[in-house]
């Protein structure tokens, strides 16, 4: 039987720690250290070595320098120095800081002098600044080469990831007037689950046990939201409650979904090469996954062609299947579907688009950042099927606003239309009805 929401530990959010202000000194050292090394420090020559071997060789090369140059720095400083040449080297350089900090949740780098961050849903400028444009794009192209991507003025828009999973994009000149920029979603290090979202407010308890039973009971879900919304963490999290005997394929531009379950196949778009050829694009992907006996597949985001065919892999027996969506709301999450099955060339009346649509969706979790910087689940929509040739949906769940209050937060609540969704009858089948039941009888007023 799956396991309850209850079930899952509770992890506390670690204490904010500030971002460090690089010592003038240092700086200027940093400086003049870069100058005096050249091509040493060069993201295709030290490509290939190992964090060790670069710190034994700059250590030496550093500790020449600083005696060379009179520097005059302590131990700790020039320990500081070394790790910094480090960082440019073979990090992130100056973001080096900010990518280890766990209270940040988005790096933008918008130029040189230009980096801001995003802590507890709210931006603000980061102290930290590379030495100009070329730095930028260095730290750019070492991002994109260890994921076997390439950024230049043939290729200048580049979807990435770190080592960690968090995802990269990244745009250079001559599409980026004033760039190259770089945009970096960090993923939190310990494993979001449906109980940390509701301890942090985007959902309540019951809402949670919703979600869980919802990704146990095996329904075909769109979790819908804008950027920045949280749509991936919200899936992350619903995931943990899949079957662990379960065979699941998930499929993304860049991966970063973290499923936790033993039997998890992952796979990657690719892009064409210089001659513009070997792309392998979310479409190629969904078809093979088909031909690999998957229990259920995962879309990371539906944005084209693919979702015809994810739609059709819903509909033939691959239920429990997932995938989030750019919309603002839930009918307007069907209707992309909709739109982007059009696209796909297939030529199919629109009664008979929706048709499928209502037979494949179960669920709809819309999420959404709202103005005090905390991501909310605001509806829980259940499809229902068709009435003429509209798809007829009913709201499980809702989240009314009442306005800001005093202390900067919304103010407002969830409301259970007190229904019992018509999927009760796919949760007795995994012994999970009284539980729905007992969930869809709230009406919570925090």
């Amino acid at each position: 039987m799956p396991r309850s929401v209850r079930d899952l530990a509770v992890y506390s959010t670690p204490p904010a720690s500030p971002t460090p202000v690089l010592d003038k000194r240092l700086e200027i050292a940093r400086g003049e250290i870069h100058r005096r090394l050249g091509d040493v420090i060069n993201a295709t020559e030290t490509a290939g070595m190992n964090r060790e071997e670069l710190e034994t060789e700059i250590a030496t090369i550093t500790s020449e320098l600083v005696r060379q140059l009179d520097l005059q720095l302590s131990g700790h400083e020039e320990a500081r120095l070394r790790e910094l040449i480090v960082d440019d080297a073979l990090g992130l350089g100056p973001l080096e800081a900010l990518v280890r900090d766990p209270n940040v949740s988005d790096i933008l780098v918008n130029g040189p002098d230009s980096v801001f961050v995003e802590r507890s849903g709210r931006l603000q400028k980061a102290e930290v600044t590379f030495r100009d444009r070329h730095h930028v794009m260095n730290v750019a192209t070492r991002i994109c080469s260890k994921v076997y991507r390439r950024v230049d003025e043939s290729n200048p828009m580049v979807d990435a990831r770190l080592e960690d999973g968090s995802r990269v994009n990244v745009i250079i000149p001559p599409l980026a007037l004033d760039g190259p920029y770089i945009s970096i979603r960090k993923f939190a290090k310990r494993p979001i689950t449906l109980e940390t979202m509701a301890n942090g407010g985007s959902i309540t308890l019951q809402i949670a046990e919703l979600l869980a039973i919802a990704a146990a009971c095996r329904l075909n879900i769109i979790i819908a939201g804008g950027t920045g919304a949280g749509k991936t963490t919200l899936l992350n999290a619903m995931s943990r409650h899949i079957d662990p005997g379960e065979r699941v394929v998930t499929i993304e531009d860049a991966a970063e979904l973290q499923l936790q379950q033993p039997h998890v196949l992952r796979h990657e778009t690719r892009p064409a090469n210089v001659e513009g050829e070997g792309e392998v694009n979310m479409r190629d992907l969904v078809r093979n996954s088909l031909r690999m006996r998957p229990d259920r597949i995962i879309l990371g985001e539906a944005r084209g062609v693919e979702a015809f065919d994810m739609l059709q892999a819903m509909n033939t027996g691959h239920e429990g299947s997932m995938c989030t969506i750019h919309a603002n709301r839930p009918r307007e999450a069907l209707a992309r579907l909709e739109n982007m099955i059009c696209m796909s060339g297939i030529t199919l009346p629109g009664r008979a688009v929706r048709s499928q649509i209502a037979d494949a969706i179960d669920l709809v979790v819309q999420i959404k950042r709202c103005r005090d910087g905390i991501r909310r689940v605001t509806h829980v929509v259940e499809v229902i099927g068709m009435e003429h040739d509209v798809i007829t949906t009913q709201e499980l769940i809702t989240f009314e606003s009442e306005g800001m209050g005093p202390d900067g937060r919304l103010k407002g609540g969830w409301t259970s239309s007190g229904v019992l969704p018509f999927f009760h009858r796919k949760a007795r089948d995994f012994d999970l009805e009284e539980r729905l039941r007992e969930v869809m009888c709230y009406t919570d007023r925090p």
